[in-house]
């Protein structure tokens, strides 16, 4: 198999040499070297003709051609102009692939427009057609592709993706342990996640210094429709989390001064029936949706929206 063949560590060190530059580490380029845990992130995504892909990260495109291999289309974005230059090489004789030499996002919130009409445009080709972000994704990019993806209105079907073993421990965190925050309740509110495999650096070449992981992440079915304003609520967890050590009361009131009481607060509290002196991160998320909703519902009312 030719992409295959490109991911060997020997392969990618003779390609860098011949061309004279290096991985930048500043971009996170880390190429995955293991053809087994190829094999093991297109049979996990689950591909078909139907599919498109988006894979940010195209690095030297050896992944890119071997999702070539199975989607109906691969939207395939690279940053680095050198890297850029070797993919073009290896996927020109693929039709169905769109590579995109480009910054993925327009900044921290949003997806690049470029990005987003060529996702349009292969999505549009069938009304069968689902988009799967597949990717070993850059470790400087990884929380707001995948954060924004949940974000947007695209029907997105599934991820699988490859990431620092430190952000899947904190997408996946539960309550009051150590890792748990606004990502893992933006995220779990409305996505099933899972740790698919674990990495260690050698699988990578250049080798990282931290370990990393395959994260499968899927739609919750009624998990936006629960959320309701997704808007409001990602701030919500944002900010609460912004003083995580500071008491439940005390946070929110500092949040909503300007639109809440400190007895309005109480309020919308005394249904939940709190212990006194509880802390955000103590709360499941459940109930951090419902605490969102209630507060939501409570400073519209009284702006008489």
């Amino acid at each position: 198999m030719k992409y295959a063949e490109r991911q060997t560590r020997s392969m990618l060190m003779s390609l860098f040499q011949e061309h004279g530059f290096h991985p930048r580490t500043d971009l996170g380029q880390n190429f995955l070297i293991d053809l087994n845990l190829i094999e093991y992130i297109l049979d996990s995504a689950e591909l078909c003709r139907d599919d498109v892909v988006l894979e940010v990260g195209a690095g030297t495109g050896g992944l890119t051609t071997a999702l070539a291999s199975r989607a109906g289309a691969v939207i395939s974005v690279e940053v680095d102009h050198r890297v850029f230059s070797l993919a073009q090489q290896v996927v020109a004789h693929l039709s169905n692939v769109t590579l995109l030499n480009c910054d993925a996002l327009k900044n921290k919130n949003h997806f690049s427009p470029t990005v987003l009409d060529a996702i349009g445009a292969a999505l549009a080709v069938s009304q069968h057609r689902r988009l799967k972000l597949v990717a070993n994704l850059p470790y400087c990019i990884a929380t707001p592709v995948i954060s924004n993806l949940v974000a947007s209105e695209l029907p997105w079907e599934s991820m699988i993706v490859t990431i620092q073993l430190e952000l899947a421990e904190r997408i996946r965190a539960k309550p009051s342990s150590e890792h748990y925050g606004a990502l893992s309740i933006w995220l779990q509110s409305q996505c099933q996640v899972k740790v698919l495999k674990k990495l260690g650096p050698t699988v990578f070449w250049p080798r990282p210094q931290v370990d990393s992981a395959i994260m499968q992440v899927l739609p919750l079915p009624g998990g936006c429709e629960q959320i309701g304003d997704r808007e409001f609520f990602h701030d919500f967890v944002r900010r609460l989390f912004q003083q995580r050590r500071k008491y439940l009361r005390s946070v929110l009131a500092g949040m909503y001064r300007q639109d809440l009481s400190k007895t309005e607060i109480d309020e919308v509290l005394e249904p939940f029936q709190f212990k006194e002196g509880i802390r955000a991160d103590a709360l499941d998320i459940a109930t951090i949706v419902k605490l969102a909703t209630a507060v939501r519902e409570r400073v519209r009312r009284l702006k008489g929206e």
